[in-house]
């Protein structure tokens, strides 16, 4: 258990360390926010892929194998195919734009009021990205080194906080491209050859394993379907993806690494679900399957190499938390404080402002990890929130000339209100909220932009 923790604390240092080296790359706001729009194929790769796999894709997915076995990889699936959409049909209009929110788009289709509306939405969502993945954190390092779970989530997210706020974007990418390595050498080199061979091999699985566990459709289409509504779409319109997006050099790097890490994404799910599998053949009498990925790593590998793959796992929880903290005070910053104090956040200056709103806003994220104790209904939340509220009248804004101002705000307001009533009424665990959500902004944006008056496009999105 020693040589693990000192493992762990190597990774933590080695964090801090790229943190402090990105503050000096980090002398703008365009640096600070987006990396001076000049990441190369290998760091967009990179910072891509460890941006999407947090806690949910790589815990959850080897739950998800533990009990339904390789079908489990649908949730991965879906968000490296959402990588792969918004990389080869909106990346190269995204970049032309040359801004830095989501929401902007908005403003340019319609007008500064659907800016401030949906940055309300967005700015929820990041915090419960940044949240979810703090509590996740929080758990690992409790388990890791015994220690109650309140002090776990204030290290282990103050680091988080700590190298995200003096850095911003060059600190992410810096601390994601060693983060992807860890990830990609524990899990998928390490952990599912070793816990598939310690299960007996492949025949083994094959041999101990109902036949369903083999069969990419056993999770059931519902939750096929639904992962795709909430988190293949959420990847095209969340903020924390979009802001990857800017940061890449020119339209091929953004086309051909952003499709590598989508594919890199569905096949990280392949290994987590096999992970899952040897799971359920070499514990399958868990009391708790949340707790699969835990006790696999535990059961099969030997000290140090545990240590390395508790590591990976700190990796994908770090980059997503990180992702979603730059996420949410990039929204406030540029979107929401503008309209409070009445200055322009768009244009060119120095990164102070947006390290404060970082630093503000960790402290926020630390305080809602403290006091929510359920990861995935938050998780959950967000996205019914973000894609109810917001993939309709963002993809009007785009593709529909007849939308308006009054439409994409009514499709907002109604959206959202849809998706948490049916979360109160149903649960956040059903699949009528982003089904309801969806089709009450969908309905309301077109009736209500074909009754207003037409407009013309604040801006081209072209």
């Amino acid at each position: 258990m020693a040589l693990d923790i000192f493992v762990v604390l190597l990774y933590v240092a080695a964090m801090l360390a790229l943190g402090w080296y990105g503050m000096r790359r980090a002398k703008t706001r365009e640096d600070y926010l987006v990396a001076g729009r000049n990441l190369g194929p290998g760091f967009y790769l990179g910072t891509m892929a460890a941006t999407v796999l947090g806690g949910a894709s790589t815990i959850g997915t080897v739950r998800l194998g533990y009990v339904h076995g390789i079908s489990g990889f649908w949730l991965c699936a879906a968000l490296g195919l959402g990588i792969i959409g918004i990389s080869l049909f909106l990346a190269k209009p995204l970049l032309k734009l040359k801004i830095f929110t989501v929401t902007q788009v908005l403003e340019r289709r319609y007008n500064p009021t659907a800016r401030h509306s949906s940055a309300a939405i967005m700015l929820v969502y990041a915090l419960m990205i940044g949240a979810t993945s703090t509590i996740a954190i929080g758990t690992v390092m409790q388990v890791l080194f015994g220690i109650p779970f309140w002090v776990a989530v204030l290290i282990g997210g103050g680091i988080v906080v700590a190298y995200s706020t003096i850095g911003g974007m060059w600190s992410l990418t810096l601390t994601d491209i060693v983060q992807f390595m860890i990830m990609t050498i524990g899990l998928v080199f390490i952990l599912m050859p070793m816990s598939i061979s310690d299960a007996g091999g492949w025949d083994a699985l094959v041999t101990k394993l109902p036949a369903s566990y083999f069969s990419l459709t056993a999770i059931g289409w519902d939750t096929i379907i639904t992962y795709f509504l909430i988190y293949f779409f959420g990847i095209f319109i969340g903020q924390d993806i979009w802001q990857r997006v800017f940061t890449a050099r020119s339209e091929g790097v953004a086309k051909v690494a952003g499709t590598a890490a989508g594919v890199y994404c569905v096949l990280y799910g392949l290994a987590a679900a096999a992970i899952g599998m040897a799971a359920k053949v070499l514990l399958p009498d868990l009391d708790n399957v949340n707790n699969a990925f835990a006790s696999i790593v535990d059961a099969t590998l030997p000290d140090g190499i545990r240590g390395l793959v508790v590591a990976a796992a700190l990796a994908a929880l770090m980059s997503t938390a990180s992702a979603g903290l730059l996420a949410a005070s990039t929204t406030a910053a540029q979107d929401l404080w503008p309209l409070l104090s009445g200055s322009n956040a768009d244009g060119e200056g120095d990164a102070h402002k947006n390290r404060l709103f970082t630093l503000l806003l960790g402290v926020v994220v630390l305080g809602i990890a403290l006091v929510v104790s359920d990861v995935i209904s938050a998780l959950t939340l967000a996205y019914n929130l973000l894609v109810g509220g917001m993939l309709i009248p963002l993809l009007g804004a785009i593709y529909w000339k007849r939308a308006s101002t009054v439409g994409a705000i009514a499709s907002m307001v109604l959206g959202s209100l849809t998706a948490c009533l049916f979360m109160f009424l149903d649960g956040l665990d059903a699949n009528t909220p982003i089904y309801y959500s969806l089709a009450v902004g969908a309905v309301s944006f077109v009736i209500v932009s074909l009754l207003s008056r037409p407009q013309a496009a604040a801006g081209s999105l072209a």
